[in-house]
């Protein structure tokens, strides 16, 4: 049975993260220095001894994630690990899709940075803040989900932004639509409707100006064929194709990100086991409520690459 790697996305960053694979493993500190020379500042610093606050920030907490997660793919690889021997697909959540690429060798490390803080600030100055909004709607079926933020919207914006699986939803659009859908959702019988403390409605037809502005930033960088294919975001769908791929990250700034479906693709598609590559384990929670027949395992840590180098051979 096949084996996939998953790459978290933003909600999953910490202070301290990392660190401990930077101070074991030669390979995950040079990742850092890449990005911190990417970025032209010392990003790992504000990783690993804060403020929160900044780091939680969009234009820096999307680099950051991805910089653990290459991190752990480092340490592995140096050590014998083969990503195109060992795991048949690729995916990740969001902002994750990215770190996933860059594990393939889609894009380098420090053209992953990049592009990561373009997309971050492009979707910070999307929309004027306060105007925007997000609220997770737990306990309610899509097909109601989806009729209430039809109703809400009332020529507005107001669509779901992510299918996280196990019932779980987020939404997203202009503030008052939001904030209309999560009451009718509460009506519908939803268990909660959470507004949520993000700084911009992303995965909206709102993030449009962002999506225009990461077509010219992947215009401008080298990419190449994935050493293994990865499942699209917006598509739930592999592909190796370079062209597909850079039209897949363009669509998936204002589409939906179909996280269940994605699990289930995996588990219809003779995958066995997830591994949760980077910070956190949000993508390991999702895929215990999405399907339990999948395992999964993590590697964020120094103690979980050598777990998984002795699990994977």
């Amino acid at each position: 049975m096949a084996i996939a790697f998953t790459f978290p996305g933003q909600g999953s960053q910490a202070v301290g993260m990392g660190k401990d694979l930077a101070d074991a493993f030669p390979e995950a500190r040079r990742v850092f220095e890449e990005v911190d020379e990417a970025l032209g500042e010392k990003l790992s610093r504000l990783m690993w001894e804060g403020p929160e606050e900044t780091l939680t920030l969009t234009a820096n907490a999307q680099p950051a994630l991805m910089a653990v997660s290459l991190a752990a793919i480092r340490a592995l690889e140096a050590r014998g690990f083969s990503l195109k021997d060992k795991v048949a697909y690729v995916a990740g959540h969001s902002l994750g899709e990215y770190s996933a690429l860059a594990a393939a060798g889609f894009v380098s490390v420090a053209d992953a940075a990049r592009l990561l803080r373009i997309r971050g600030n492009a979707m910070q100055a999307a929309v004027a803040p306060g105007e925007g909004a997000m609220a997770a709607i737990i306990g309610l079926e899509q097909a109601d989900v989806e009729a209430a933020c039809a109703e809400a919207a009332n020529g507005s914006v107001c669509q779901i932004a992510n299918d996280n699986g196990g019932g779980q939803f987020v939404i997203s659009g202009t503030k008052e639509a939001v904030e209309r859908a999560a009451k009718i959702c509460t009506e519908k019988g939803a268990k909660r409707a959470l507004m949520l403390q993000v700084s911009a409605p992303f995965h909206s037809a709102l993030m449009a100006p962002a999506a225009g502005a990461m077509r010219e930033a992947l215009a401008n960088v080298a990419r190449h064929a994935p050493a293994v294919p990865v499942v699209s975001n917006v598509s739930v769908e592999p592909t190796s194709d370079p062209d597909v791929i850079t039209a897949r990250l363009i669509e998936q700034v204002t589409g939906r990100v179909r996280w269940r479906e994605t699990v289930e693709w995996f588990a219809g598609n003779g995958v066995s086991t997830l591994y949760e590559v980077g910070a956190g384990k949000v993508l390991s929670g999702l895929a215990r409520r999405i399907n339990r027949d999948i395992a999964v395992g993590a590697i964020g840590t120094a103690a979980d690459v050598d777990a998984a180098l002795a699990a994977l051979g």
